[in-house]
């Protein structure tokens, strides 16, 4: 060790013994940058922002962007256009001055999604929404699977060692469920939580998410973004998002930053709440949990059930006419089936000369057989990755 690095060490260490006597907490410093540029609400929401987050006395506050007569008590570092920002805080990830970031705009690769985070209204209850913003992939019920793992490795960050389970009842939600199941059977450890609603089960309902039934809930980034405003904005009429913690952290396999998403109609309390979050799951090792979660899952064949969950192409000729069977009274329901698979499933049960009728429940979507033929139909599409 050279006699500079030395030095540098010895003025860490002193630099972190002042810390402690100071705040009572050992441990190197963590700092989290706030990019300012490009609210709805001005530079005022930023500044409120900046400063509830250093009240907090958790972490030392970054400001970058367009120089402000209020900044001077800031580590700060200038940056005028949006290129401009988003390279000034990946550079300063990259060199580890900053251990996380909240950002309005950050584009992210096709693979990472953002994991946000709501108070449950009927609870008050910590809620992560995975996934928020982004691309986990092209594939619906691959995104899923994968929005998933990611909702974990937040809740994990953030300092729940054995984070609930839950998917809403979106498109693809019990395909996306037994897939799950398999990751699970085959090693991976899922804690599956349960509806508040009577059948229970782990596909959600709007209820969960008032209450808060798990600790994460799994759907797509597109419902997730608007649940988001939703629950951050609803009692203020849209116009500012006024509670939760902001979209959360970009998780992918192999992103290495911890770079988290607020909307530009994000409040100063998000923005502060956003801010913590960063600093929980710096704190948490964000990084080394995700390369962690992403290896058990490989170990359990994440490849292989992702590969199994990609579209099947139609055969090429497709002039077979499946002729109906004579119609008969049908009171039993299978459920379990995603809505974009009802059609196949009633014609694979005509094609076994079992009367089916599609319908929807109020759990989600089912075939409907009769009593004599449920338990035929349900092994047939159960044989066929239906249910």
């Amino acid at each position: 060790m050279s006699n500079a690095e030395i030095k540098q060490t010895i003025s860490d260490v002193f630099e972190e013994l002042a810390t402690a006597l100071e705040t009572g907490a050992m441990g190197p410093n963590i700092k989290i940058a706030l990019t300012i540029n490009g609210s709805e609400h001005g530079y005022d929401v930023m500044k409120e922002a900046a400063e509830k987050a250093r009240a907090k006395e958790l972490f030392e506050v970054v400001l970058i962007g367009e120089e402000q007569d209020w900044i001077a008590d800031y580590e700060f570092y200038e940056a005028t256009s949006e290129e401009e920002v988003e390279a000034t805080l990946d550079r300063l990830l990259d060199e580890d001055v900053v251990q996380g970031g909240v950002t309005l705009h950050h584009a992210f690769p096709i693979g990472v999604s953002t994991v946000g985070r709501i108070f449950a209204p009927a609870t008050n209850r910590d809620v992560f929404i995975a996934t928020t913003t982004g691309t986990t992939a092209t594939v619906r019920n691959q995104a899923l699977v994968l929005n998933t793992i990611n909702g974990i490795i937040a809740a994990k960050a953030a300092g729940i060692e054995e984070p609930t389970v839950g998917v809403l009842n979106v498109d693809g939600a019990n395909t996306t469920e037994r897939a799950l199941k398999a990751l699970a059977d085959n090693g991976y450890e899922i804690t599956f939580g349960q509806s508040i609603r009577a059948d229970g089960g782990s596909v959600l309902r709007g209820n969960d998410l008032l209450v808060g039934s798990t600790d994460v809930i799994v759907t797509d980034s597109l419902t997730g973004n608007i649940l988001m405003k939703l629950f951050s904005a609803y009692n203020t009429g849209g116009r500012v998002e006024a509670t939760g913690y902001g979209y959360g952290p970009g998780i992918g396999e192999g992103f290495d930053k911890n770079i988290h998403i607020v909307s530009r109609a994000s409040g100063a309390a998000v923005i502060a709440n956003a801010m913590e979050y960063a600093y929980q799951v710096a704190k948490g090792g964000l990084v080394q949990v995700s390369q962690a979660e992403y290896e058990k899952a490989h170990k359990a064949k994440l490849g292989d059930i992702l590969e199994g969950l990609t579209p099947k192409e139609k055969a090429a000729t497709s002039d077979e006419t499946v002729e109906m069977p004579e119609k008969e009274v049908v009171t039993e329901s299978i459920s379990g089936i995603d809505v974009l698979d009802l059609d196949l499933a009633v014609e694979l049960l005509w094609k076994a000369d079992i009367y089916a009728e599609s319908g929807m429940g109020c759990a989600g979507p089912i075939v409907l057989v009769s009593e004599a033929n449920v338990a035929k139909a349900r092994d047939i599409m159960q044989a066929e990755g239906l249910v």
